[in-house]
């Protein structure tokens, strides 16, 4: 048996259970229950148009009590340095997440893990060889997501073919731990880890009942669905 820690499925399969990121919150009461349910990792939108965004203050008072050994990530798309170095020093997170048209070396410049989403199907991703051609820029990324692609820079709620991820595994120690997104929830996400194997899922408008509103009942849903697959 391989037990090299550089690919996707070998991580997956050596961690015995897939990791689970919520992102998009908004609201105290909202991250309280995610905690209690047991959630990996909580994401932060600092892109202005979505309707889950956040000011880097607002994310700040958020994460105030975040207990240990839970990840709090900050997303942005096309963010300036400036807006950048505000939220780490107003947020304090633990991994920066990029979902534009950043460059290697921009993503790996402020000191801190961070993880590379990819719009599956852009421009440039629309086959599974460009695909994995696009990721084996980003190796020094902890962690590699991929989302559909949309206008709307994830939260769509819209799912990618899985097929065009088939480039991946070739890529061998160049490849980076696989998280999923793109239109999870709990009646999709089982085929999708099922397929997939990956080290974690991401899922924001899955578990909502209304953008940047989560719902309770949907995250524990969610939640015991992905654990229920150990």
């Amino acid at each position: 048996m391989n037990t090299s820690l550089d690919t996707p499925v070998t991580i997956a399969a050596l961690s015995g259970r897939t990791r689970i990121k919520i992102c998009g919150f908004t609201r105290a009461k909202d991250i309280n229950v995610a905690l209690s349910l047991g959630v990996d990792a909580l994401g932060f939108v600092f892109y202005p148009p979505s309707k889950r965004y956040v000011s880097p203050t607002q994310a700040g008072e958020l994460c105030e009590n975040i207990p240990a050994f839970v990840s709090t990530v900050a997303l942005f798309v096309n963010a300036s340095r400036e807006e950048v170095q505000s939220v780490i020093h107003a947020m304090r997170p633990t991994i920066l997440q990029f979902h534009g048209d950043e460059s290697p070396e921009e993503c790996a410049s402020y000191g801190l893990p961070y993880l590379r989403a990819f719009r599956v199907g852009a421009p440039g991703q629309e086959t599974a060889e460009n695909l994995a051609k696009y990721c084996s820029r980003f190796h020094s990324a902890a962690g590699w997501i991929f989302d559909s692609y949309t206008a709307a820079y994830g939260g769509s709620g819209q799912t990618f073919d899985h097929a065009l991820l088939a480039g991946i595994a070739a890529l061998g120690a160049r490849a980076r731990p696989i998280v999923v997104s793109g239109g999870l929830k709990q009646e999709t996400v089982v085929e999708s880890i099922q397929l997939l194997k990956p080290w974690a899922v991401d899922v924001s408008s899955g578990v909502e009942d209304a953008p940047g509103v989560k719902s309770a009942t949907k995250m524990r849903d969610f939640i015991q669905t992905v654990n229920s697959l150990r």
